[in-house]
This record gives C-alpha cells, structure tokens and sequence, in this order.
C-alpha cells in the first residue's frame, strides 16, 4: 500500500529523508571519485611521492595561515549584512558559522551555506535572525562573489587574452555551450514558468491556506535578507573586506605555486590565473571540490604552459590539499567552540 508524505509515521518520514541525503551524497561521491580517478591515472607514484617530499613547507603554512584569514574576513563581510537584520550578530558567531559551513561542505555539496545559516539564527538571541533573513543575506554574498569573480576574470582576459584567453574559451566555454543544446533551453524555460505559477498561488492563497501561508512568509524573510545589504551602516566596509578576501584567495595560488620548486618561473600574473581557473573547479558540486579542481587547475597548466600533467596534479594536491586540512581543523575548532559557548 503506498503512502503519501502526509500520512506517513514520523518515523518513516525521517528515514526517507535519511535515504534521500544518503543518495544525494553517494551521488556527488562518485562524481568526486571519478574525477580524481582521471586526474591520478597514469601517474607516477614514486616520482609523484618524491616531488611532494621536496616542496617548501614553509609556504604550503603560508597558505593555510592565509585561508584562515579570508575565512575570518568573510565572516566579517557576512556580518555587515546581518547587523541591519541583528545588530547583535557577533563577530565570533560569523567567523564560527563560515568554518562549520565550509566543513559540513565536505559531507555535502553546497550543504554548508544552510548549515552556517543555522548557526546564527540559533544564535540570535531575540529570534532577529531568524534563518530565513540570514538565509536571504548568504544568496546576497554568494551572489557578489560571483560578480566579482566575474568582473575579476573580464579584466584578466582584456589585458592577458593572448596568453590566457584560449584556455578559458577552448577548454572551459566551448565544452559548455555544446553541451547545453536547443532542448535544454526549453527546459530551463519551463522550469522558470512553473516557479512563477508556483509563486503566483502562494501568493493568492496565502491568507487562505496555512502551507501557503509559511512558504510566502518564509519568502519574504529571505527577500528581506537579501535586502539587508541596502540597509548597511558602513557598505565601505563591506568592499574592504570583498577585497580582502579575494586577495587572500589570490595569496593561497601565490604561495601554493612557490611551495613547488618545479614552478619556480612562474610569476604572480600566473597565480592569479591559477585562481580563476581553481575558482571554477570549487563551483562543481562535489564534495570539498575534490578531483574537479585537481583536473581543471591541472589542466589549466598543461594546456597553457605545456607542462606535464603529474606536475599540474602536484600543484593542485598542495593547493587544495592544505586548504582542505584548514577547513577541517578550523570548522572543528568552531563547532566546538559553538557547542562550549551553548
């Protein structure tokens, strides 16, 4: 006999739930293991083992040293929007909430953004921050960043496009729009007419209907949120600390390709590329964006400066790698300190 959700035991209900976030993560799983299957075959182990031996530690420190602070600074960032929101909103809270988000992340895909959500409405001790607003503040951020990474990527390729540009085009766009064919198109448009119809009927029957009444108030928590950065006290603030957090990011490319004596004639214009190129392998939806960055920052390198592909994979392990170590220890350092804090 089958059963709807709504007659369903709580029991069951919580198990189909787990089923579904066990699938979820299986999936990205494998998309993960696959691509770091592609990214390892065929290297040498022996020589890959050797060249991690002779890399300078010192600036593989450097660079987790440097993630610790573009996390705090992020934290900061995210905390000018949610002053309009709470003003109580601490310091210690954001900075927290980043590293929890960015650990649970490892577990899920994009899991973490409602993760660091959670943990500042828990916070806030007058129910200000309620998770809907806070939530609404994160897709403001996320959606600066891209901007930025954007605008950052346009003014790259307008002064380096001779050099740079055919990688982004050949290897990163033309792969995509060949991908994305007439029907898909289609697709998209079909999904956008079912989310306005959607939106219509919450709307229109949200003072007779309980359910659609929650979902229209939770939207307007979230529209609120993302509002929130027009009501900022100080938005120079905000720009200080976007700038801050891309040039740590741009430090993190900087000091991993000097951690590699092999790269030694590499420049900082390099680095920034390598960014850019790794920024789009943390986009894929795999867990801690693993294999993705490793093939496109090492791919990134074959391609442009024709060196070999064990060498790309070298650079990519101890980017992403050290970053990775970061985030575990520091989001396990902050759940801690939330959880003492509680």
């Amino acid at each position: 006999m089958c059963l709807n959700d709504g007659n369903m035991r709580p029991d069951v209900r919580r198990m189909s739930s787990k089923l579904k976030n066990i699938i979820k993560y299986l999936l990205s799983l494998s998309v993960a293991a696959v691509l770091m299957y592609f990214c390892f075959r065929g290297v040498n182990w022996g020589e890959f083992a050797a060249s991690l031996s002779g890399c300078r530690w010192w600036w593989v420190g450097a660079s987790i040293l440097v993630g610790v602070l573009s996390n705090w600074f992020r934290g900061e960032r995210w905390r000018e929007i949610l002053l309009p929101v709470d003003e109580r909103t601490g310091r210690l809270t954001t900075f927290n909430a980043v590293n929890i988000g960015y650990l649970a992340n490892f577990v899920l895909p994009r899991i973490g953004e409602f993760v660091r959500c959670g943990v500042v409405s828990k916070d806030s001790r007058d129910g200000k921050a309620s998770y809907d607003r806070v939530l609404g503040t994160v897709v403001t951020e996320r959606s600066f960043d891209m901007i930025v990474m954007l605008l950052i990527l346009i003014a790259f390729l307008a002064f380096k496009a001779e050099e740079f540009g055919a990688f982004f085009l050949d290897r990163m766009w033309n792969p995509l729009s060949r991908s994305i064919n007439f029907s898909l198109w289609w697709i998209v448009a079909a999904a956008v007419l079912a989310l306005a119809a959607m939106a219509f009927l919450i709307i229109h029957y949200r003072n007779r209907n309980a359910l659609a009444g929650k979902l229209c108030g939770f939207c307007r928590g979230i529209w609120d949120g993302v509002i929130s950065c027009f009501r900022m006290r100080n938005g120079w603030k905000f720009l200080i600390y976007t700038v801050l957090i891309w040039a740590m990011y741009f430090l993190m490319s900087y000091t991993s390709l000097r951690a590699v004596p092999l790269l030694d004639g590499l420049t900082a214009v390099d680095a920034l590329f390598l960014m850019l190129a790794g920024s789009l392998g943390w986009v894929v939806p795999v867990p801690g964006g693993f294999g993705a960055f490793h093939y496109i920052v090492a791919l990134a390198l074959s391609t442009v400066y024709d060196l070999p592909f064990e060498l790309g994979i070298i650079f990519a392990t101890i980017s992403h790698e050290s970053q990775s170590v970061m985030m575990a220890v520091t989001g396990l350092a902050s759940y801690v300190s939330e959880t003492l804090r509680k």
